[in-house]
C-alpha cells in the first residue's frame, strides 16, 4: 500500500479581528492574513490536488495557490468550519461581556457547553472524518494539500489520536499553522502539527 500524505493548513488572520467565525460568519483574508498564507506554502508546490472549505477566508487563497500552479481545486463543505450558533461573528469580550456563565461553560467544556444552535462536536467530526477517509480511498499515494480552519484541523487530530472532543481545545491552531497527517498500510498517523511554513 502507497503512503498517502495529506496536509492541512488553517487560512491566515481575517478582516474584523477576533470573532467566533464558524460557518455562517465569513470574513475575507486581511492583507497580513494574505502574506501569512504566501509565507507558510513557500514557491514550491508538491501537491497534485487542492482541497478547500467553501467560506472565502480559505477558498481565495485555495483558488490563487490552484491557478499559480496549475493544480486542480476542489471546494468540500466537509471541510467548513464549525457552527457557532448564536455567537458567530461576536468577539469574545462581547460574549464575555453579555453571558459570563455561558462563556465559561464554554471554556470549561467545549461539548457540554455549545453556544445555541452551534454543531455539535460529534458531527463536526463525522463530516470531516468522511472528508478525510474518501480522500486516502480515491486518491492514495497523492500528496494533498486542504486548506481549512482550525476546528477542522482539531477535528482531524481527534480523529486520527482518537481523542475526546474535549482534548481537542488543547492544541494550538495558529493562523496558517500547518499539520500533516500521513497514511500508510499501518492506518493514519500525524507528522507534525501547528508548523509555521510547508516549504
Amino acid at each position: 500500500m502507497q503512503q498517502t500524505l495529506i496536509d492541512f493548513i488553517r487560512h491566515g488572520e481575517p478582516v474584523g479581528g477576533r470573532r467566533y467565525r464558524g460557518s455562517g460568519a465569513d470574513d475575507p483574508l486581511s492583507e497580513k492574513g494574505w502574506q501569512q498564507m504566501w509565507q507558510a506554502i513557500g514557491e514550491g508546490c508538491s501537491w497534485r490536488r487542492i482541497i478547500t472549505s467553501p467560506l472565502q477566508r480559505c477558498r481565495a487563497f485555495a483558488q490563487a495557490l490552484a491557478e499559480r500552479n496549475g493544480v486542480p481545486l476542489t471546494v468540500d463543505a466537509r471541510f467548513r468550519e464549525v457552527g457557532m450558533g448564536v455567537w458567530e461573528g461576536r468577539s469574545p469580550e462581547q460574549v464575555r461581556c453579555e453571558d459570563s456563565l455561558a462563556y465559561a461553560r464554554y471554556y470549561r467544556d467545549a461539548v457540554g457547553g455549545r453556544p445555541e444552535g452551534a454543531e455539535q462536536l460529534k458531527d463536526l467530526l463525522e463530516r470531516v472524518s468522511n472528508g478525510y477517509e474518501q480522500l486516502l480511498a480515491d486518491h492514495p499515494g497523492e500528496p494533498i494539500l486542504i486548506v481549512a480552519h482550525a476546528g477542522v484541523m482539531r477535528a482531524m487530530l481527534g480523529h486520527v489520536l482518537k481523542s475526546e472532543p474535549n482534548a481537542w481545545y488543547r492544541a494550538q491552531v495558529d493562523y496558517a499553522g500547518s499539520s500533516c497527517f500521513g497514511h500508510d498500510t499501518h492506518g493514519s498517523y500525524l507528522r507534525f502539527h501547528n508548523r509555521a511554513t510547508l516549504a
